[in-house]
């Protein structure tokens, strides 16, 4: 797996992460806030499937 998840959008991802897990905890405590473990994950691998799919990258770093 070749990361392709850059550092911006790594943290906007970990901060939306834990924005949408809150909404299980606190607030309308709905459980769509599970969701949110969706972005913290690919956030923390450093690599998007849907990012794969349409063969975007947001990694300077790893850009050929």
């Amino acid at each position: 797996m070749e990361k392709n998840v850059g550092t911006i959008d790594k943290s906007l991802r970990i901060i939306a992460g834990i924005v949408m897990l809150s909404l299980v905890f606190v607030g309308p405590q709905s459980p769509w806030g599970w969701i949110g473990v969706v972005p913290l994950l690919t956030a923390l691998i450093g690599w998007c499937p849907a990012y794969k799919l349409v063969g975007l990258s947001t990694c300077a770093k790893c850009k050929s």
